[in-house]
């Protein structure tokens, strides 16, 4: 395979060598972004979150007045905290026939390539216009994603269908699992260890919630609903993290745990998280309160993101099968941000270059050939938009 174009490549480096981890602003990133394109003649809007230091980018290349393909991505990465790098992981390097770096293939790589691609789109009279939407904190629940969203809304005229880059090796996804989060609080009441009975335990009563977790999981694990094409195949939960507890000789007063499910399309993950709470309400507080009214279990909300479920008739799964080749759509467990464009009724296809299994580890990497596939993808892409031959609804 012919090596990647110096276009994508330069355009992959300038993007992995500027940090745009969860935690911090993305604003030189998205003003470089918004700088590169006002120089080719386009105009961005920006939505902010409400600190004012992090936001979205939206812009379209081609004629407004009509519905385009929407190219998305985040602009967001990962920490690298704790993580054993060989190479620098914000500067670019090109080794073995890979690209090494934090968010080559999570997923700035596709989000280079698209804009490496902006003159190639402004160069032709494209009759279906191009659409950028690069989002920040998607890593820490699709937060920037959900603030574009409205935005899109009360477009007068909103995209046909959206193609969200995230890695897939470039095989065309039609669903993911979707995901919702909590945090739990256990107040206890504290005491000395060897009067335990004028206590309540908080991690105790942490640990009692997080089995029965733990037994639903289990049950669906052994009961399902099942789909096979998801690994795994049926929906999980999962707790992550639990802090708790001061001293061995003091009954501890607070414990937090944080606990996620991620679920299949036609799982019911209200009932599992009402199961849960159910729970702690009949089994545990009533044990807790008859010791100390005030002790108990709150819950807290922290994330979610919808699954996706994109019909396999759809134009946009078409269009996707022909620029790629495939003759079948695949599923994947990871989510990502492809489900709320759905939810505005933007038919949405997943379909990026690298591998999942990189994302989020030391050493993270794109192979050369992937960024090549996602070229020759929007190289096809190139005259069904000039043509206005994509299938895709025209109003």
């Amino acid at each position: 395979m012919s090596r990647p174009s110096a276009a994508s490549l330069a355009m992959i480096r300038q993007l992995i060598e500027m940090p745009t981890v969860s935690r911090d602003s993305n604003l030189d990133l998205i003003h470089w972004i918004r700088d590169h394109l006002k120089a080719l003649g386009v105009e961005s809007t920006l939505v902010h979150d409400a600190t004012g230091k992090k936001a979205n980018l939206f812009a379209t290349l081609g004629p407004t007045d009509r519905p385009g393909v929407v190219l998305s991505g985040h602009t967001d990465v990962v920490p690298i905290d704790g993580q054993e790098w060989h190479t620098d992981p914000f500067k670019l390097l090109e080794k073995d026939g890979k690209l090494w770096g934090r968010g080559t293939s999570d997923m700035k790589s596709f989000v280079a390539i698209a804009l490496a691609y902006a003159p190639q789109f402004l160069a032709q009279e494209l009759k279906t216009p191009v659409h950028y939407a690069f989002t920040y904190d998607e890593e820490v629940g699709c937060l920037g994603a959900k603030q574009l969203m409205p935005v899109l809304a009360q477009m007068p005229v909103r995209p046909a269908a959206c193609i969200v880059g995230e890695p897939t090796e470039m095989q065309v996804i039609a669903q993911h699992k979707g995901k919702k989060s909590w945090r739990v609080d256990v107040r206890g009441f504290e005491c000395h260890s060897s009067l335990t009975h004028q206590g309540v335990n908080a991690v105790e009563a942490a640990a009692e919630l997080i089995a029965h977790i733990k037994s639903i999981a289990r049950r669906k694990r052994d009961h399902g609903p099942f789909d096979p094409e998801f690994a795994p195949p049926y929906t999980s939960l999962h707790t992550g993290t639990v802090n708790g507890g001061t001293a061995l000789n003091i009954v501890p007063k607070d414990c937090s745990f944080l606990w996620e499910i991620r679920y299949l399309p036609q799982d019911d993950v209200d009932a599992l998280y009402n199961e849960v709470v159910e729970f702690a309400r009949t089994k545990l507080e009533p044990e807790m309160k008859a010791v100390r009214p005030e002790c108990g279990c709150s819950f807290q909300q922290i994330s979610e993101f919808p699954g996706l479920a994109t019909d396999d008739t759809s134009p946009i799964i078409e269009l996707g099968k022909a620029l790629t080749g495939a003759n079948r759509v695949q599923k994947v467990s990871f989510g990502t941000e492809a489900g709320l464009f759905s939810g505005l009724d933007i038919p949405t296809i997943v379909c990026g270059p690298g591998n999942i299994e990189q994302a989020h580890k030391p050493d993270e990497f794109i192979e050369l050939s992937q960024i090549k596939l996602c070229e020759d993808f929007l190289d096809r892409l190139l005259p069904r938009l000039r043509e206005g031959s994509t299938g895709l609804p025209r109003t």
